[in-house]
């Protein structure tokens, strides 16, 4: 890779591992904050659908403004944008205040990763592209690692504290960006006039859905909306039942981070083509219902240590699977059937904490059970809708 192309890969590696790093941070802190501002599981339900909302119908929008005025200066605003949410959540008093600033964070922040995998898209080699993009994935990971253990960690002494930092780590990424990041988009590229092509076709949407890759998308939504809701109200549910404190949930949540991680990076490739697919999916769902029964049944620290990384492994190996048996078979455009499947994972992240938020605040243990038993109809529904090799598969509908 050209010296040139280096630096403005890792500059973009630094941008969104900082973006994710603040994604985690808030994780463990969050139930913290609803519980000091006198709400409960509903509120908090409320409170992180409305950053996914915000993400999934404003990160479409800023790629296509970047078509138009270049990556640079979206980039730029997404990151200030970031830093500026993430110093008016750490200093929120009120709760409607954590509702604007989360809101103002998904709405800004959903301009980073568009515009940074754009940005790669532009300026590297076709056949560097993927390790770029590779570069990118893992520093989201990464991000999403740390950031649980460093908030947790940090906010014992301050709930504002890990707030602040992650602002001024967004701050020292936009310095280094606006200066030492080229546009990647020459003005002679960009896309000033766009025709009204038919990019929104609802008729083959639906077709999609309905038809045989209709059980992969629910599946894949199941997935999403299981961990949603284990993330989401695990905090106060360790708050209630353990007192455990912000560094004891930041742990905790590293530990699912990591097991996620090494389930997709290391274990998810050999187990799917040891055993196929449709027995990972299978698996994959029935462990999860297993592992959030099992979390109820942990009754010390490091019981819950060991129940969320069995949960986070059997979570992580479906994801990878579902993915492929989609791609395989789309009878599609993959983009169009890629993007439908985001589209389930980006409900999921929305539906999850919603339905964690409202039955936390009827019962406690409810949340982990009711999406118990969810994944565990997913997996009955797994043994009729995931067809063996050669056949067609059936249709949900």
């Amino acid at each position: 890779m050209h010296t040139n192309h280096r630096r403005q890969v890792w500059i973009l590696v630094l941008v969104l591992f900082v973006i994710m790093l603040g994604y985690g941070i808030v994780i463990p802190i969050m139930p913290f904050y609803i519980d000091r501002l006198g709400a409960g599981g509903t509120e908090l339900g409320l409170l992180v659908a409305s950053y996914a909302v915000m993400r999934m119908v404003c990160g479409p929008v800023w790629g296509g403004l970047s078509d138009r005025v270049g990556r640079k200066p979206v980039l730029l605003i997404g990151i200030l944008g970031y830093a500026v949410t993430m110093v008016w959540f750490g200093l929120a008093t009120r709760l409607w205040m954590l509702f604007a600033a989360r809101i103002l964070s998904g709405v800004l922040s959903s301009a980073t990763a568009p515009t940074t995998m754009a940005y790669i898209g532009d300026s590297t080699p076709g056949k560097e592209r993927s390790g770029g993009m590779g570069l990118l994935g893992a520093a989201g990971g990464v991000g999403t690692i740390v950031g649980p253990a460093l908030g947790g960690l940090l906010g014992g002494e301050s709930l504002a504290t890990p707030f602040l930092i992650a602002a001024g780590l967004s701050l020292l990424s936009l310095l280094l960006a606006a200066l030492f990041l080229p546009e990647s988009l020459p003005p002679e590229a960009r896309d000033v006039s766009r025709t009204r092509d038919r990019i929104v076709d609802l008729g083959l949407w639906g077709r999609a859905i309905l038809g045989p890759l209709g059980a992969l998308f629910l599946l894949t939504f199941l997935s999403t909306c299981g961990l949603m809701v284990f993330a989401n109200v695990f905090g106060l549910y360790a708050l209630e039942r353990f007192g455990y404190g912000t560094g004891q949930v930041g742990i905790i949540l590293m530990v699912l981070g990591l097991a996620s991680a090494l389930a997709q990076g290391l274990l998810a490739g050999p187990l799917t083509r040891r055993f196929g697919e449709r027995t990972i999916i299978r698996a994959g769902l029935l462990g999860t219902a297993a592992g959030l029964v099992l979390m109820l049944l942990a009754a010390d620290f490091a019981a819950s240590l060991l129940t969320t990384a069995f949960f986070g492994l059997a979570t992580a190996i479906q994801v990878p699977a579902l993915i492929s048996w989609t791609s395989r078979r789309a009878s599609m455009p993959q983009g169009i059937a890629m993007g439908l499947s985001n589209a389930f994972v980006s409900l999921g992240r929305i539906i999850g904490p919603l339905i964690g938020g409202v039955t936390f605040d009827l019962d406690i243990r409810l949340p982990y059970l009711s999406a118990a038993g969810v994944m565990f109809l997913g997996f009955v529904a797994s043994l009729v809708w995931l067809p063996k090799d050669g056949e067609p598969p059936p249709s949900p509908a």
